[in-house]
């Protein structure tokens, strides 16, 4: 079990390197994090929810993700409510105490259940715990740290993370705070996002190795671009303040307080001519290429957020005025249009706001979630200024995660004259607009004709690498750019992300007292 001092001090990178190491080893390795509180999630392959860094491992483990990898999710509503999501479908919403007294008590058999089929199928389950094992006023009810690792009678490697300073304080706090049958369970520590010189530390790891009598397995270095992706939006700092150098294509991201599934945008940050920015001030937007509002977990109230700070009318300004596009995914989309209702308070007490009205859409919030893989094409006449000329027929692969049913209000059917579909998807029957009459297929998306606004429902869609480098060129093409064509592979990119953060990993970490820890064996 791979727990931590504290949340974002590396456990689900450390988890994931592990799991590519294990399989490189010829081993059979399996992520599992009992509980996940996370807004960036993942839809697996049968259309459930789970927390998007035990997606990530399942891939780099070579897996499909199910939802034993991560039975409980919680997603923040609002402040001190969440939605619980088992085993991959939404059951209910609670706030934070009803949670630790209602729900806790009956999870212990969920989260085992989940762990024993995962310990029957597989070499090595890698337990990925949550925050810190150390939150004195939680242990007792506990469903994620120690007392997992006491049920599965799992040794645990402690990691903490040097960059935020205070690490010798963190991990000897941490042990004292623990029972000593916990701290009889912690076999090693890991030292993460090291930046100096290793020979000026290690006096401090002596003396951490003399004071605990627990070794130190490594110091990792701090990893620059670490290109996989994160399930926390606190890795948004780093990405909101930091300098980054001036590009041809500069992309904003409107970061609000309950941004999600902003790793929908990571492979435009990837593009060598593309800066993404994610923003929360009037001042800080500048004049960019394109805006984007991502997907939320509260539309209406991160609607708001955008009015309280006069972004709605900074955004409508910069679009009006000067050829900038402006984007919607998921909640976003909904943003667009002209009203949202929310009768049955599923997102928000707010029961009714009035959207942009850039779009002529009306969304309804249900208490049905959909989560689905779709796969589809562009729609013949979409809106999109694509840098090819003829890009009818390009494939898309995406997902959706969204309890809004949206509707067109303003076009009761064909021909659309101000306003065009994106795609033509493979989906349900009761899909709102049907094509020739086929059941299983149906529009997607809405945008004006001349592609200054648009939406779509779809995330993960700039992953589908030509329409993302198609869509970028029509945008360096408007500037007055050649296009640039050639890109990556995002699957492929992923893949080789997977193996560099191995050979990280491997190099800085004493491998074979792993193993031992462990119990195994190399083959």
């Amino acid at each position: 079990m791979l727990q931590g001092t504290a949340s974002d001090v590396g456990k689900s990178i450390v988890t994931t390197a592990l799991c590519r190491i294990f399989l490189q080893d010829g081993l059979r390795p399996v992520p599992y994090k009992s509980q996940n509180m996370a807004l960036n999630s993942y839809v697996t392959l049968d259309g459930k929810e789970i927390g998007r860094a035990q997606g990530v491992q399942a891939e780099a483990c070579g897996l499909q993700a199910t939802t034993d990898m991560n039975p409980i999710l919680i997603k923040p509503v609002k402040d001190m409510h969440s939605q619980i999501v088992v085993h991959g479908v939404p059951r209910m919403q609670m706030s934070a105490m009803d949670y630790r007294t209602t729900f806790l008590p009956q999870a212990k058999t969920i989260v085992l259940d989940a762990l024993d089929r995962l310990r029957e199928r597989y070499d090595i389950v890698l337990m990925e715990g949550a925050g810190s094992p150390a939150e004195i006023n939680l242990k007792d009810r506990d469903i994620v740290n120690m007392n997992l690792a006491g049920w599965a009678d799992a040794p645990v490697i402690l990691i903490s993370d040097i960059d935020r300073g205070g690490v010798f304080a963190s991990l000897v706090g941490t042990l004292e705070l623990l029972e000593p049958h916990e701290r009889a369970r912690v076999k090693g520590f890991i030292i993460n996002k090291f930046r100096g010189d290793l020979e000026l530390l290690r006096p401090g790891l002596d003396w951490l190795a003399e004071r605990t009598g627990i070794p130190v397995l490594g110091v990792l270095p701090y990893i620059q671009d670490l290109r996989i992706e994160a399930e926390d939006s606190v890795v948004l700092d780093e990405l909101q303040y930091r300098k980054q150098k001036e590009r041809d294509l500069d992309i904003v991201v409107i970061r609000y307080p309950r941004i999600s599934n902003f790793t929908d945008f990571d492979a435009l940050r990837w593009e060598p001519d593309v800066v993404v920015r994610y923003v929360n001030t009037v001042e800080d937007i500048g004049t960019p290429d394109v805006i984007i509002l991502p997907g939320t977990k509260d539309t209406i109230s991160d609607l708001a957020f955008l009015r309280e700070r006069g972004l709605d009318q900074i955004i409508m300004e910069q679009v009006n005025e000067q050829d900038i596009q402006l984007v919607g995914i998921c909640g976003g989309y909904q943003m667009l249009g002209k009203s949202l209702f929310d009768p049955h308070a599923v997102e928000s007490k707010t029961k009714q706001a009035e959207g942009l009205g850039v779009l002529p859409l009306v969304t309804t919030f249900s208490k049905e979630k959909r989560t689905v893989r779709v796969k589809g094409t562009i729609a013949q006449g979409h809106p999109l200024r694509m840098g090819e000329k003829d890009v009818t027929m390009l494939s898309v692969e995406a997902y959706e995660i969204h309890m809004g049913v949206t509707k067109n209000t303003d076009v009761p059917g064909e021909p659309y004259v101000d306003y065009k579909p994106i795609f033509v998807l493979n989906a349900d029957t009761d899909s709102e607009l049907a094509l020739g009459g086929a059941a299983n297929v149906h529009f997607e998306g809405c945008g004006v004709v001349d592609g200054k606004v648009w939406g779509t429902y779809l995330h993960g869609l700039f992953d589908n690498d030509r329409l993302r480098r198609s869509w970028l060129d029509g945008l360096r093409i408007r500037k007055g750019l050649e296009p640039v064509s050639e890109t990556f592979e995002a699957a492929a990119y992923k893949t080789e992300e997977f193996d560099r953060i191995a050979k990280e990993v491997r190099t800085h970490l004493d491998m074979d007292r792993i193993y031992e820890i462990v119990g195994l064996q190399k083959e």
